[in-house]
Parts: C-alpha cells; sequence; structure tokens
C-alpha cells in the first residue's frame, strides 16, 4: 500500500495561476516546469508515486518539490543558494572567450 504524504496542496487563485502559467512556458528551464506541474499535480489530490510516474520522475524528487511548496510556497520551488566559490567568468563571457581560440 503507498504512503499517503502528510503534506497536503492547497493552492490559491494566484498560486494556481502562477504555476500553471509556469507549466505551460515553452522557454522556461525545464527544472521549474516540472517543479511547477509537481505542485499542480499534488494540488489535485494526486500522490507522489502517481506524480512521479506521470512526469518519469524518483518519487524522492517529487516528494522533495512537494514538501518544499507546502513550507515555502512558491518562494520555496527556487534553487537554494550553493556554498562554494562563485565563478571567475560568467557563462556568456566563458562562451566569447573559447570562440576567440579556435
Amino acid at each position: 500500500m503507498p504512503r499517503q504524504s502528510p503534506y497536503t496542496i492547497l493552492l490559491s487563485d494566484e498560486e494556481r495561476q502562477a504555476l500553471a502559467t509556469a507549466a505551460a512556458r515553452y522557454t522556461a528551464p525545464y527544472f521549474e516546469v516540472v517543479r511547477a506541474k509537481i505542485v499542480l499535480y499534488a494540488a489535485e489530490g494526486l500522490e507522489n508515486q502517481e506524480i512521479a510516474a506521470r512526469l518519469d520522475l524518483p518519487r524522492q524528487v517529487v516528494s522533495k518539490w512537494r514538501k518544499r511548496f507546502y513550507q515555502k510556497r512558491l518562494p520555496g520551488l527556487v534553487d537554494d543558494a550553493r556554498s562554494g566559490r562563485p565563478p571567475g567568468f560568467s557563462p556568456s563571457r566563458r562562451r566569447r572567450r573559447q570562440s576567440t581560440r579556435v
């Protein structure tokens, strides 16, 4: 028997609209689309295992983002800051530098 998530998702109209927009955007990064879909499916009452099967993801990933949304709402879907030294060059500057070598 599948376990039920203790994190029941109830969305406000504004949250639902923002997530639906993010999930339908062609130009959005893939991770944003997937996270929005996870929350929308969770709000429909689907369990983590079913959401994972629909999105072809591990159940643990679905569980993580469901919990983060439950605790922090929309700001919880943004990546946390990572530790470590920041990059020395921006990605665009790095591309320019590599193209001049060729």
